[in-house]
């Protein structure tokens, strides 16, 4: 069990320490673009999908009109929306199609990436930059982004899941929206 503590430790290190090279400015323009939207659209691939997914249930808990892309039951997106599409490498292929479609609606993008360079960073309207190392991302330097001895994404991935959950507890004190009202929207034929 030496060695599971050892790993543990470390992870949860390099995790404290993608949170404190965020910049409160980047997390302020998500706050305050999520209040503003009327409908909110997600979009995330593989592991970082999941988080991304959770957070679109956490919105909806909020009380706002979320929709994860990849449910039939979306509508159509037009100019009062806002899309926002998490991508470690800012340009994976049918994530840059969907990108480049959702710019055509009106409807403003926000990408949350790691990467400094890739296709949807150079069409955002927004980038929410999260300082972890993340699968095929690309940075310019080493102090862009905390090193991590994990496999492929999972840094990424792991940060998002709590970045986000901090997100829904800021939103909710800032909209003063209680749990029990959260918990009042939660489907309730389980």
């Amino acid at each position: 069990m030496d060695r599971f503590q050892e790993l543990s430790t470390i992870v949860l290190s390099e995790l404290a320490d993608v949170f404190a090279k965020m910049s409160e400015e980047n997390v302020r323009e998500l706050l305050d673009e999520i209040k503003k939207a009327k409908r909110i659209f997600l979009l995330g691939a593989g592991r970082e999908g999941l988080s991304t997914r959770e957070f679109a249930m956490r919105l909806m808990h909020l009380g706002k009109e979320s929709h994860w892309l990849w449910d039939d039951t979306t509508p159509s997106m037009g100019t009062d929306d806002l899309f926002i599409c998490v991508c470690g490498s800012a340009n994976v292929s049918h994530e840059n199609i969907i990108c480049d479609n959702a710019k055509k609606t009106g409807a403003k993008l926000l990408l949350i990436t790691p990467s400094a360079k890739g296709h949807i960073i150079e069409i955002a309207d927004k980038v929410v930059r999260v300082p972890a190392t993340a699968y095929k991302a690309v940075y310019n330097s080493e102090d862009e982004y905390v090193p991590t001895l994990q496999m492929m994404g999972n840094q990424f991935e792991q940060v998002l899941l709590i970045f986000f959950d901090v997100i829904v507890m800021m939103l909710s004190e800032e909209m003063d929206i209680s749990k029990e009202e959260m918990e009042a929207r939660h489907r309730n034929i389980e």
